[in-house]
């Protein structure tokens, strides 16, 4: 989502995705990921990796969807820098309070709505992110 809205507001930058467990590796994206993504006009073509010490070298962001893997990318960043590097998904939506909950809920196993839901989530952040990275462009 983040790289449909970037693209669509000309803000230019590099995404990839990783999960911080072996959990999934090399699967495709939940059938109802892909089919709210295509809904709301999102290509998905991905395959789950997992994230290694060598990708903080490589962005200048490393987003996370909820506390647990936020707890992981900070326990596998190997400086300060890179700690600094660390932030949730979900502190970039307009009315976030940093003291709530930012945790993108996960729909897995949960009915089609759940996905939708998520979508919603995840829009609101990703354009809060867009505008972050467009005032530091």
């Amino acid at each position: 989502m983040f790289t449909h809205l970037s693209a669509a507001d000309g803000v230019e930058v590099t995404v990839d995705s990783a999960g911080t467990s072996r959990y999934h590796l090399g699967e495709g994206p939940h059938e109802h990921t892909v089919a709210e993504a295509g809904r709301r006009g999102i290509a998905m073509d991905h395959r789950a990796r997992q994230f290694i010490a060598g990708d903080f070298d490589r962005f200048d962001l490393v987003v996370a969807m909820d506390a647990a893997n936020h707890r992981d990318l900070l326990r596998l960043a190997p400086d300060d820098d890179a700690r600094a590097k660390v932030v949730m998904l979900r502190s970039f939506a307009d009315g976030a309070d940093a003291a709530g909950d930012l945790d993108v809920p996960d729909p897995w196993g949960r009915p089609q709505a759940a996905y939708a839901e998520m979508y919603d989530l995840l829009d609101a952040a990703c354009r809060g992110l867009v505008e972050h990275v467009r005032a530091r462009s």
